[in-house]
């Protein structure tokens, strides 16, 4: 998803997207725009997310296929249910959006040479936690927080957007934790966005974009 210098629609002030089909083959599907909490709902309600650097444009992406994770498909591994079990960690809902989605644009990953939660980033989804919209899994072991992720709840899906770890397994217990709430919610799915092998170990899969779009 490096393909900045196609052709694409540039957004104005208009609060629309352009038809997913017009997405390029690596699911580029507009530039410009703005973070507006109006225009983020509307991102998400369409399959449709913000995925840029610091030093571009506004990117909006729609891949096909779309990498979900169907709730009652979770896999939980013999070893991540055993350290469960042992208590070793206490998972929250909302206690600390910020500290979650701050540490999720600061720790260090090395797949990446830097990260696409900017402060515009971290404040747009600040003002949607404010609404209700964004939401956040936190793992604590004792009183320190080590795991956590965040993503919209849009009712019947869930997008994730990013996770943390402090220590190993943190944010597959926060994502364990919030799938099984999703299926006891009846959610459809989780909305995964681009398919990585660690998210299959868990039970991702991908769908055509097609599909997604029904279940949105």
């Amino acid at each position: 998803m490096k393909s900045q210098h196609i052709p694409v629609p540039i957004l104005n002030q208009s609060l629309i997207f352009p038809p997913v089909s017009q997405a390029t083959s690596e699911g580029l599907l507009a530039v410009g725009g703005d973070l507006s909490t109006d225009r983020l709902m509307l991102a998400y309600r369409s399959g449709v997310f913000p995925w840029f650097s610091d030093d571009s444009l506004l990117l909006w992406w729609s891949p096909d296929p779309r990498a979900v994770l169907f709730p009652h498909k979770l896999k939980v591994s013999r070893s991540m249910r055993q350290l469960i079990q042992k208590g070793r960690f206490t998972v929250t809902r909302n206690r600390s959006f910020t500290e979650v989605i701050t540490h999720c644009a600061t720790v260090y990953r090395k797949e990446q040479e830097g990260t696409w939660i900017t402060e515009r980033m971290l404040q747009a989804y600040e003002a949607l936690h404010n609404l209700g919209h964004a939401i956040s899994y936190e793992v604590w072991e004792g009183t320190e927080l080590v795991g956590g992720l965040y993503g919209i709840d849009l009712g019947h899906v869930f997008c994730g957007e990013s996770m943390f770890s402090l220590v190993s397994n943190a944010s597959k217990v926060a994502f364990i934790q919030l799938v099984q709430d999703l299926e006891a919610k009846n959610y459809s799915c989780v909305d995964c966005q681009v398919y990585s092998q660690h998210l299959g170990t868990l039970g991702a899969e991908e769908i055509p974009r097609a599909s997604f779009l029904e279940l949105l």
